[in-house]
């Protein structure tokens, strides 16, 4: 296809997804707060299409069924298992989790609601107030005082008030990072930010079908094109042994375009040497 073609066509769906597909609860979601951003994911997660009347609720089906978003649900779910086994591993004492850029963190409010406190304290940071603010409603219609959130940078990350978290976890952030060094920085600093046996984990996408739409078509939180960057597993993982992590494993979720990454410090539960 020639470029003005793919021009075209590419205007052709910016019109269509920007007038038609606003009767989407899901796509409105999208063009208020970014598709990229924390809010959208959580309208993601929890997976109910919604809408203007019966076409609303069809496009909004369409676009949750799409195979981006079914990955991430995919992510969410295997995230979850990880951080059981991590909190498994824990059993004499309360876990202190730090997500660096949680959004609402449902996922962790729901992993919250399952340990209770006493075995979970979650911190939850991002850039983005809204999503905090979701999430603290949440929270609070949930009964979870365990839960807290805060406003924190994911690439100048700083010890909880709480002290030195257990397991440190930054999922959906480094897809949208360009920048390989900015990624290796981020896994070196949390690296040490941890607690002694403390565990870093990490997502990472591998691959995408649906590159070139999302960024001619989608809008990220900055009302730039959403522009993402996949990467090898192999790579990320050599950013987090040159970190310093003992123990580096990776698996990946069921749809296939992302893997999470469990890095140990070798000193403990998260890698004992």
């Amino acid at each position: 296809m020639t470029k003005p073609l793919r021009n075209l066509k590419w205007a052709v769906l910016r019109g269509l997804l920007n007038t038609v597909g606003r009767s989407s609860r899901g796509i409105r979601t999208g063009y208020r707060y970014g598709f990229d951003s924390g809010t959208m994911l959580d309208y993601v997660y929890v997976n109910r299409a919604r809408g203007v009347l019966g076409v609303g609720r069809l496009v909004d089906r369409v676009y949750l069924n799409a195979v981006g978003w079914r990955a991430v649900r995919a992510r969410r779910a295997l995230l979850e298992d990880v951080l059981r086994e991590q909190l498994d591993a824990r059993q004499d004492r309360e876990v202190l989790v730090l997500d660096v850029a949680a959004g609402p963190g449902r996922y962790l409010q729901d992993l919250a609601a399952e340990y209770g406190p006493g075995r979970l304290r979650v911190v939850c940071r991002d850039l983005v107030p809204a999503g905090l603010r979701q999430g603290e409603r949440l929270a609070r219609e949930r009964g979870l005082s365990h839960v807290s959130y805060e406003i924190g940078d994911a690439l100048d990350p700083k010890e909880p008030d709480a002290g030195a978290p257990d397991v440190v976890v930054v999922s959906g952030l480094y897809e949208l990072l360009l920048d390989d060094e900015a990624i290796r920085e981020s896994v070196e600093r949390l690296r040490w930010l941890l607690a002694p046996g403390g565990t870093l984990v990490f997502t990472t996408q591998t691959r995408h079908p649906q590159l070139d739409l999302i960024a001619n078509v989608l809008p990220n939180r900055n009302g730039q094109p959403w522009v993402m960057q996949c990467r090898d597993v192999a790579r990320a993982e050599g950013w987090a042994r040159a970190a310093g992590f003992g123990e580096v494993a990776s698996r990946r979720e069921e749809v296939g375009l992302f893997t999470v990454t469990v890095c140990g410090t070798g000193r403990g539960p998260g890698g004992a040497e």
